[in-house]
């Protein structure tokens, strides 16, 4: 663990941007590369792996810009989270997340598009 209370394994296939918030307690398993694009979000006590065990899938996890993703979640490998999109806690992400949207479940589902003003409201924040 790092003086953040996080801990990334392969740390040389990771990328973490500028003004980022990783939440305590979370995991992040980089072998097939882990990008953390600027201002993203991630709860406490989240998962991010890019590489699976129990079913042996693998590929790369990207977060976009000011993405935000709720504590307790978990990134299943070759995902990618869109720009501004909101996934809510205690999500299973194992699939693609547009970007302006909001996003929650087991696993993840599509629940709505933000609207103009929500997105701009995201972008003031940063």
């Amino acid at each position: 663990m790092n003086e953040y209370n996080w801990v990334v394994q392969n740390k040389k296939k990771f990328f973490l941007g500028y003004k980022t918030d990783v939440g305590a307690f979370t995991y992040i398993n980089a072998k097939n590369g882990v990008t953390i694009e600027d201002y993203a979000q991630i709860g406490s006590h989240c998962s991010i792996y890019s590489i699976s065990t129990i079913d042996n899938k693998q590929g790369p996890v990207v977060l976009k810009r000011n993405c935000r993703i709720g504590s307790h979640s978990i990134v299943m490998p070759n995902v990618t989270i869109g720009k501004n999109s909101i996934v809510g806690a205690f999500s299973f992400i194992n699939q693609d997340i547009p970007e302006n949207v909001i996003a929650f479940g087991v696993p993840v589902k599509i629940k709505r598009k933000l609207t103009e003003e929500e997105i701009e409201k995201l972008e003031e924040d940063i």
